[in-house]
This record gives structure tokens, C-alpha cells and sequence, in this order.
């Protein structure tokens, strides 16, 4: 029986759970999940988890917030100004928005809280400080 190892191009299935059992996200009813075992592009326990499968095996792994996207990191929770958020944006609390940093790079944030003072904005992964299940099923191995 041919199983997954670091180096192949493979298709998985997953859903993935927080520790409430809400599912976060999930392959199922799209394309698998295509990816090479040890590219390092996902959650590297994630790709652990798939090495040694065989196709159509499913397996569940448990992946600490430190392991994933990290704890809650309190430097990248600011408040903005008011005198510095453009009249036009109004923004409201949940709302999703992008800074462009002076290098370029545009970073996303969500609208923690807005206040007289100015505008709370996290630009912490969404799923930082989260546990995380992942039931994943691999579907092929390329």
C-alpha cells in the first residue's frame, strides 16, 4: 500500500474545527486541498499529520494556537485616531479593512472597536490564540 511522504504532491480533504466545535473551515463541497508535503506553506503539523497515509485513511490531529497562528500577539491591537481614519470610511466594529504599510505591503485588520478617541484595529490572524482540530482525509497522492 503506497502512503504519503515529505516530497509528494498530494489532495486532501479537511475540516477544520475550534475547541467550541465550530467548523472554522472545510474543503468538503469544493476541490481538495492540493499541496506538496514539506513545502511549508501550511500549518506544519498539518503536514505531519498527512505523512504516512494512505489514500482514503482519515485522520484527526489537534494543533495547539502556538503551533498554528500563534497566540494573541497585544502589539498588533492599536487604536488609530480619529483625525487620522478618513472622514469617508466610518468604520464599525467587525468590519474587515487593509492597511498599506510605507514597504507596500497591505496588511488586514478587523474594527475591534470604534470609540470617540479613534478606532481600535487587530491585525492578528483571525484564528490566532485558537486551538485547532483537523479532521483530514487524504484523496490522492500525485
Amino acid at each position: 500500500m503506497t502512503t504519503a511522504k515529505t516530497g509528494d504532491k498530494v489532495k486532501v480533504h479537511y475540516t477544520g474545527t475550534l475547541k467550541s466545535g465550530e467548523t472554522f473551515d472545510s474543503s468538503r463541497g469544493r476541490e481538495p486541498l492540493e499541496f506538496t508535503i514539506g513545502e511549508q506553506r501550511l500549518i506544519a503539523d498539518f503536514e505531519k499529520t498527512v505523512v504516512g497515509m494512505a489514500i482514503g485513511e482519515t485522520r484527526n490531529v489537534n494543533i495547539s494556537a502556538v503551533n498554528a497562528y500563534g497566540e494573541i500577539d497585544k502589539e498588533l491591537i492599536v487604536t488609530i485616531p480619529k483625525n487620522n481614519v478618513p472622514p469617508e470610511l466610518n468604520p464599525q466594529k467587525g468590519q474587515h479593512l487593509q492597511l498599506n504599510q510605507p514597504d507596500g505591503r497591505i496588511v488586514p485588520v478587523v474594527v475591534v472597536e470604534v470609540t470617540d478617541e479613534g478606532v481600535v484595529i487587530d491585525a492578528n490572524h483571525p484564528l490566532a490564540g485558537q486551538d485547532l482540530t483537523f479532521a483530514i482525509e487524504l484523496v490522492e497522492i500525485l
